[in-house]
Parts: C-alpha cells; structure tokens; sequence
C-alpha cells in the first residue's frame, strides 16, 4: 500500500522508481523497513558529505531548532549560524572569493550566478560546456549541455552557447561580448570528465584577458568530496563565483555562491534585491553547514580520501569494467552499456550496497559514498559489486 501511495500521492522524477522503502539511516547504512542494513556507496548524490544521523550534525541542527527557525526573509538580520558560515568559507576559499550569497539548492545557485556575471559585466553571452549537468531549473537547464533533457522545454535563455570540453578551440568562443563561462570542475553527468593538459589554466587565462567571468560548479566536487575543499584547487585556478550545493550541509537543502565583495554588491542596487530568496540562509540548515565543515576539519576526512579512491581503484578491476574515471570519492565506473549499469546496480542491492549511475553516461556506475566511508567498507563493497558481475556474467552463459 505504502509504494502505492508513493507512486500515486509524491510526485515521479522517471517511471521506474525503485520504491526502496526507508526506516532510518545511520553512518554509511541506510536501513530499510524490511529491517536489512545497506551499505550506502551513493551518499544521496554526492549529498550525505558525512554520512548518515551523525551525531555532532543533529546536535548542530537541534540546537539552532531550540533557538530559532526562519524569522525573515535573506539578508534583513543578523543571524549567527548563517554569518559564521560565511566567515568560515571566505577564511576556506582563495582570495578574492569572500562574500557568500546563501540559498535553497545548486541549481538555485547556479541560476544567481549567472545574474551576478551579467549584472557585473553588463554582458549578456554566456558560454558552457558540452555535456555540463548545472542542475534542472530553467536557467541551470538552459546552461547544461545534453540536448535530450533540454528540447521538450524550449525555448530556454538565449544567448547560450556550447563549447567543448577540454577543447583548446574553446578559448577562441570566449570574447569581450562574452559575460561568463560556466563550468564543472569535473564533469560528473558526463562520465566524471578531468580537465587536461592545463586547460582550466587557460580558461581562466583568456577569461582574465577579455574581462569575462569565470564560474566553477563545484556542487558535487566540493566539500571535501576529492580531498580539497573544492576541485578546482587540484588544478590551480582561482573563479570568479564558485557555486555549492549538494555535500554543503550534509543532506539539508542549500546552495550557496561566492564571488569577491566588490561583485557580490552590485545585487544591492539598480535594481534592488537583485537576487532575493525567503528561505536561503536558514539558520537550521546554516548550522547543519557549519557542522559538516566542524567534522570535516575535527576528523580530518580529507585526509584519507586519496587513499581511499586507490582501494576502489585497486579492487575494481573485472574484465566487465572498462575503466574507472573520477577523482577521490568522486568515481564513475564504466561498463558496456546502461542496461548493465541497471542489473549491477539491481543485483548490489540485494547484497545489500546501494549503488547509482550517472545521468547522461548512463553505462557509468556511481560511486560517491559518503566521506566517512570506512576503508573495510570500501573493500566490502568493491567485493558486492565484483560478486554481481560475476553472477550476471555467469546466467548470461547459460
């Protein structure tokens, strides 16, 4: 009755929801009514940054309940828990990146961005990349690159157009009419797509020479996710608005974005409230963010992340598995075909490991477990996935 209700009352995203039914969730195991334990190797998408009912989160979070919830609309008072994580993230981020706009989602985040790169830069052509996931409301979806998710939309924002990934002929698209270009760090919808060969490096070197913005996604890199606070840093560039979201507040809703104060203020005037939101900057999920960054820190999670990738990339190997792409706990695995992807991911689950694909190259298995993830539990689950394919290759041979 209750997968009824679910399908018939809640809103689908696809026709094929799994219906997993959820009794609670604690460290890196989400428990199911069935009262069995899972390994979680997906952390929400990218969003569990420290696992599951951590307990110094819910303590963070219950003490600004007892306190307070919403009590005005963004920006209008002071607030302690959503100005002390500004502060800590202009102390944790490269200069000028000082001043932080704070709302409700990435996608959210990404839409703001774009209107502070036009507002400052007077512009109005904006650049992304081939492939990019920005996220799904109309302005991140008009900036993200798969045709197919776009089309039954249209018209979307105009001037946005589309360059290459990793293509040197890109730089010659960013020009003085070019207000901004969006891109991920690492392209995860894509296939957990690097940069290469310094080519973040001389975007960021053109953009600085035509006056254009550059703003990095960082909604699923960032937080830790591949062993720096934000995957752009492995590449030594500095944005112009970096954009948060997902891992930020450890399963909260939020969404955040950051550029030097001098830009962040023209969304004060002409005209006012140039960006508002009523909800962004909630104190409760503001102390939600505040706890994963004390966590993160206090337990020094980033620390062990480039060993933990080596063992996923260690233990996976199968000569199902094409390849293992990714950095850190950011990691896609490839294999023949989407339809693969779905009977691994099917048969992991009933050895009890939650594991997803990717968005647009669907024959990429996703592993993104939360940073807390245990190295034994790494290797546990490594064995599940390798004991699924072993199983699936073995009744295909029959």
């Amino acid at each position: 009755m209750m997968k009824q209700d679910f399908l018939r009352y809640q809103a689908q995203t696809t026709a094929f929801a799994s219906g997993f039914e959820v009794s609670h969730a604690q460290g890196n195991y989400i428990y199911g009514c069935d009262g069995r334990g899972y390994l979680d190797f997906v952390a929400g998408v990218s969003a569990n940054t420290v696992g599951h009912s951590h307990p110094h989160l819910l303590a963070k979070i219950t003490q600004q309940l007892h306190k307070h919830t919403h009590v005005m609309v963004y920006g209008e008072y002071i607030q302690q828990e959503p100005l002390e994580l500004c502060k800590r993230l202009a102390q944790i981020l490269p200069d000028p990146l000082e001043t932080t706009y704070l709302v409700n989602s990435g996608a959210e985040a990404i839409d703001a961005s774009i209107k502070l790169a036009k507002r400052v830069t007077g512009r109005s052509q904006v650049l992304s990349a081939k492939m990019a996931y920005h996220g799904n409301t109309h302005g991140a979806l008009s900036v993200s690159g798969n045709e197919s998710f776009k089309a039954a939309f249209r018209p979307l924002l105009p001037e946005v157009y589309f360059v290459d990934y990793n293509s040197a002929q890109a730089l010659e698209r960013i020009t003085k009419h070019t207000a901004c270009i969006i891109l991920e760090s690492i392209q995860g919808a894509a296939g957990c797509v690097m940069p290469e060969n310094d080519w973040l490096q001389q975007v960021r070197a053109r953009c600085s020479e035509t006056g254009t913005l550059l703003i990095l996604d960082e909604i699923q890199p960032g937080f830790g996710r591949t062993g720096k606070w934000f995957g752009f840093e492995h590449f030594h560039v500095v944005p112009d608005i970096v954009v948060m979201g997902k891992g930020m507040a450890g399963g909260m809703p939020i969404g955040a974005f950051t550029a030097s104060y001098d830009h962040m203020k023209t969304l004060q005037a002409n005209p006012k409230l140039g960006h508002i939101t009523t909800f962004g900057g909630n104190p409760v999920i503001a102390a939600a963010a505040n706890g994963v960054l004390d966590i993160i820190q206090q337990e020094n999670l980033m620390e062990g992340i480039a060993r933990k990738e080596a063992i996923i990339r260690t233990h996976l190997k199968h000569p199902a598995i094409k390849s293992v792409k990714g950095l850190g706990l950011m990691i896609g695995v490839e294999l023949e075909s989407g339809d693969k992807v779905q009977q691994v991911a099917a048969r992991c689950m009933q050895h009890g490991l939650i594991v997803f694909w990717l968005l647009y190259e669907t024959q990429f298995l996703r592993i993104t477990p939360p940073l807390t993830i245990t190295e034994a539990e790494l290797i546990e689950g490594c064995k599940i996935i390798l004991q699924s394919l072993d199983e699936l290759e073995a009744e295909s041979r029959k």
